[in-house]
């Protein structure tokens, strides 16, 4: 079962049990925290149980990649089985959710390989191999007339075989989409952008709102880093 972030990346509250407790990490039965990957930071917000609370400051992985660990300011006496509620850092999730789409339309509109990105808060980065110079302007006008028209977000999950039969689908060079579940996610924006992607993203792309380009900088002879951040 695809975890919850997945099935609802709106939902900011959730109820459930403690799975495994170590100092400062905890594991839960269910989460609707997005852990750390994919160039997509994990989320953070707060643990409430029996009338107590705590920040979770960080959300990852496991070592084994088995289970997601919720990171806590400090260690906690909590045990299995003990009752707990999630509340999402809800505008700093959707930050995300709206800086992620955006990359992908930044993906759409330069059709050179891709060659790294980040998703963050307050500004956001894609860095392409280009094959010729980019406007800045001309580039944050068209990204925005994009926006403005709107288009649906939807996911799906694949067999892995899928990107050994259609390889072009992995636009970056440098992370390759992990394997070894049997099925990759798949994210569509409604006729302009279809590659793997595990991130969140918002349900149509005229909720980014009005981005900017502040930079484009020269990280090699050929690869730029285009760095893009949200207006409001």
């Amino acid at each position: 079962m695809a975890p919850r972030f997945y099935h609802d990346p709106y939902q900011t509250t959730l109820t459930t049990t403690v799975v495994a407790v170590e100092e400062h990490r905890v594991v839960l039965a269910d989460t609707l925290f997005y852990p750390n990957g994919g160039g997509q930071p994990g989320d953070t917000g707060t643990l409430t149980w029996a009338g107590s609370s705590q920040e979770v400051v960080d959300t990852r992985y496991s070592a084994d990649r088995h289970h997601i660990e919720h990171h806590l300011a400090e260690p906690l006496a909590l045990a299995v089985g003990d009752e707990v509620q999630l509340e999402l850092d809800w505008a700093r999730r959707h930050r995300h959710m709206r800086m992620h789409t955006c990359l992908h339309l930044l993906c759409h509109l330069i059709k050179d390989p891709v060659t790294g990105g980040n998703v963050g808060a307050q500004q956001s980065r894609a860095e392409f191999d280009l094959t010729e110079a980019v406007d800045k302007l001309e580039l944050e006008a068209r990204l925005n007339a994009l926006i403005a028209n709107g288009a649906e977000v939807t996911s799906e999950w694949l067999p892995e075989s899928i990107l050994d039969e259609q390889p072009d689908l992995v636009r970056t060079m440098s992370v390759q989409p992990p394997r070894g579940k049997g099925a990759i996610r798949m994210v569509r924006v409604e006729g302009l952008d279809y590659q793997p992607c595990g991130g969140t993203h918002v349900a149509n792309i005229s909720e980014i709102g009005e981005v900017r380009i502040p930079s484009i900088k020269s990280k090699g002879k050929q690869n730029k880093r285009i760095n893009v951040e949200l207006v409001d």
